[in-house]
């Protein structure tokens, strides 16, 4: 309950890492290079962001598949040349992963391999099958052995019973059957494919490389490895890369493109272009729009790092507040640093980011920051604001804010534990504890991602999160009577 008082918080109140959110994976593929495991390396590198809690590679030398998987960042196994070695061949795929519920096990590691009737398939999948937990009931009832509790395993088990003769020809048929977002790419002996749902909720791009060609979630992995950019694979787009070229397929009905507009706002790199806009133009945009619907009497604009600081430009440069740098983060603290005591876990959130005093002491200062979710982070960092000196506090969000949870791969929690959902803003601003508290419209938002079609008709993307307007079937959701509506994404235990 929020009442109309001031609150206040203790440390121990919050899960911070509760209150971030996650993408669950990263997906990159090589067909016909010399270096296809390395490059695939460094291309996940690129893609950490996406996941940081496991890696896998699988690799064909013409023929044998090599498969490598580890818990873990990339460069904690992948950046060792033994490892590289013994990924041979001159194709391979990779996957970044953040498993959305309970711990990460090996057995759920991407790719996810199996040896087939027409030969061996490895897939990668960045997304989330809304009908993947009911499709894996149909499959164990009907005899199939899943070793995983991923999605991932359902499509190898559709490909697997598909009637249809080749291979690629399977894979269409067992896509016909899913539901949700899913951008993919696989690899078999002689082919590299890659997919987007036909509503594209999911980013994919085609590269190339010295005449091999890359597929991979975003840009900044085609610019690690100096390929260059051909273009992205379009929704509903199935396209099929053998030793004579790529092939484009387009197997299912026709739709709009609807990309999360949440690649924009937070889980994309600020350096990689979607759909032609650059991402970090975009949130400074978000930052300009922001300025203009939500001006406040402030003396400098402070962004929460990173993922705040291209906003926080935008709405200095629109305001004419000064833009410092009152936060800074430490990269070096992870999940894994210390198994913190309760004292220690009290510190929460300045084991990762501390106050620059010298530009917030006696300032009104304006925070930035990308999204709020359950809002205890802000907590923290508005306290540590207050108690660096700062003698009033404003939080700006460029962003509408979130009221309806994702099924669609990113990691959020149910709709009773979204502030905004369960709170007004007068109730999320005592919360957090700040002089004002406002958030981008939905409009600021459309306005500042579309600049070049400011009047187009909305929704161009899917913007779930903030609307609930959901683009397709939520069939496990729907069917989980008796249960929160929660990320189905099968990524944890089932039980």
């Amino acid at each position: 309950m929020v009442d109309g008082n001031t609150p206040s918080h203790d440390a121990s109140d919050f899960d911070l890492d509760g209150d971030l959110l996650h993408e669950e994976c990263g997906v990159f593929g090589v067909f016909g290079h010399d270096d296809a495991a390395a490059l695939t390396a460094l291309g996940m590198h690129a893609l950490q962001h996406r996941g940081q809690e496991a890696a896998g590679v699988v690799s064909y030398d013409g023929d044998r598949f090599h498969a490598e998987r580890r818990i873990g960042l990339v460069g904690d196994s992948f950046s060792k040349q033994s490892t590289i070695d013994r990924l041979q061949g001159r194709s391979s795929v990779g996957h970044v992963r953040y498993s959305t519920t309970g711990g990460t096990i090996l057995r759920n590691v991407q790719p996810m391999f199996a040896e087939l009737a027409t030969g061996g398939l490895a897939i990668c999948h960045n997304g989330n099958i809304t009908n993947g937990l009911t499709l894996r009931r149909e499959l164990i009832t009907e005899g199939a052995i899943c070793h995983s509790t991923s999605d991932t395993e359902v499509i190898l088990h559709l490909v697997a019973r598909s009637r249809k003769p080749r291979i690629v020809e399977r894979f269409i048929d067992a896509l016909r059957m899913l539901e949700g977002a899913f951008s993919l790419v696989a690899m078999t002996n002689k082919k590299m494919i890659g997919v987007r749902d036909p509503h594209g909720i999911r980013p994919l791009v085609l590269g190339e490389l010295n005449g091999s060609y890359i597929l991979a979630s975003e840009t900044c992995a085609l610019d690690i490895i100096g390929a260059r950019f051909v273009r992205e694979i379009e929704n509903g787009e199935v396209v099929v890369i053998t030793k004579d070229g790529v092939e484009s397929l387009h197997p299912f009905p026709k739709m709009r493109e609807r990309l999360c507009i949440f690649e924009y706002v937070y889980f994309s790199r600020p350096d990689s272009v979607l759909a032609g806009r650059s991402v970090y133009e975009v949130r400074k945009q978000m930052g300009d729009q922001l300025a203009r619907e939500a001006s406040a009497d402030a003396d400098v604009v402070i962004p929460v790092p990173d993922s705040g600081v291209p906003a926080a430009i935008g709405y200095g440069q629109s305001s004419g507040i000064p833009f410092e740098l009152g936060i800074i983060r430490n990269h070096y603290v992870g999940r894994t640093f210390i198994e913190p005591t309760q004292q220690i876990r009290a510190l929460g959130v300045k084991l990762k980011h501390n106050a620059n005093r010298a530009v917030i002491e006696d300032k009104r200062i304006v925070l930035i920051d990308d999204s709020i979710v359950r809002g205890t982070t802000s907590v923290k960092i508005v306290q540590m604001m207050r108690e660096a000196g700062a003698s009033e506090v404003h939080m700006r969000i460029a962003s509408p804010p979130i009221t309806h949870p994702d099924f669609y791969g990113i990691d959020t929690p149910d709709r009773r534990s979204l502030l905004a959902a369960t709170h007004s803003l007068e109730q999320m601003r005592q919360f957090i504890n700040v002089d004002s508290l406002a958030f981008l419209s939905i409009d600021g938002l459309y306005r500042a991602v579309c600049q070049e079609d400011r009047d187009a008709v909305r929704p161009q993307f899917t913007d779930h999160c903030f609307t609930g307007d959901y683009p397709t079937p939520l069939t496990d959701v729907d069917g989980a009577s008796g249960h929160d509506p929660r990320q189905l994404s099968l990524l944890a235990e089932a039980g």
